[in-house]
């Protein structure tokens, strides 16, 4: 006899064991469930508030039994203050402007993020994505989302990034910019736009995904403080600086 899943019923899996992307040597394990049914928005925003992340119709979180390295961060927006260094960058991007458009895959957007895969993420499966997958990340959504495209006075698309709206915040999904302009620090300039947007939308936080105090590529998150990390105990405050942090997110035990 076939069995009907009960409505409103949600079910999590445990991934099998594979090669962490982050650590080398590591191994990762994911608990995950899929984002389904006219209630997902509001499973989805009750899973961000524990840590989970979303990927296409899934969401997830690492649950590795021998690391826990790796922390999902949240950056408290009325504590937040611009520094010299944020304001600069602010300034040298002063002729960008950024548009909200709808999750719709465009050829520019996949060329874009393909020369950022092969420039800093060249080897990793991302990298091997064609326009379909691309098309799939960007669209495959049963969440409000929504892109967010930064273009110069040329109209010349520079950075991207999607976003999913939550009823507490903004969460970064992923975000993508041109590797040929260092000086610009595009991947920063759209962090800054983030929480400026939830400042103005009055939303008390901007998800930032995954960091590990390890992971040099995820180094930029910690500076954007106060800084919260999802521990067993609930949202912490962070600081990288801190070496009690340090201690238990480098030994990730």
């Amino acid at each position: 006899m076939k069995h009907n899943p009960v409505p409103g019923t949600r079910f999590f899996f445990a991934t099998s064991p594979m090669p962490c992307p982050y650590l080398p040597g590591r191994v990762e394990r994911r608990l995950v469930t899929e984002l389904v049914g006219r209630d997902s928005g509001a499973f989805h925003d009750a899973l961000s508030r524990v840590g989970f992340r979303r990927s296409h119709g899934i969401a997830y979180v690492t649950a590795c039994p021998d690391c826990t390295a790796c922390a999902t961060v949240r950056v408290v927006v009325d504590g937040f203050r611009c520094s010299r260094s944020y304001r600069r960058i602010l300034a040298i991007n002063g002729d960008l402007r950024a548009t909200e458009t709808a999750t719709e895959a465009t050829e520019e957007q996949y060329d874009l993020f393909n020369r950022y895969q092969r420039s800093r993420h060249g080897g990793g499966e991302m990298s091997r994505m064609d326009y379909y997958d691309y098309q799939s990340l960007v669209e495959d959504t049963p969440v409000q989302s929504c892109l967010v495209e930064f273009r110069d006075a040329n109209d010349t698309l520079l950075a991207a990034c999607l976003i999913d709206h939550l009823s507490d915040g903004l969460s970064a999904v992923y975000s993508f910019f041109d590797p040929d302009q260092p000086r610009r620090s595009l991947g920063t300039l759209m962090v800054l736009w983030l929480v400026e947007e939830a400042r103005r939308r009055r939303l008390p936080y901007v998800y930032l995904g995954f960091w590990i105090a390890d992971c040099r590529k995820m180094a930029y998150k910690g500076r954007f403080q106060p800084l919260e990390a999802y521990t067993p105990d609930g949202w912490q405050r962070i600081d990288p600086d801190d070496p009690e942090t340090t201690r238990h997110f480098c030994a990730g035990l």
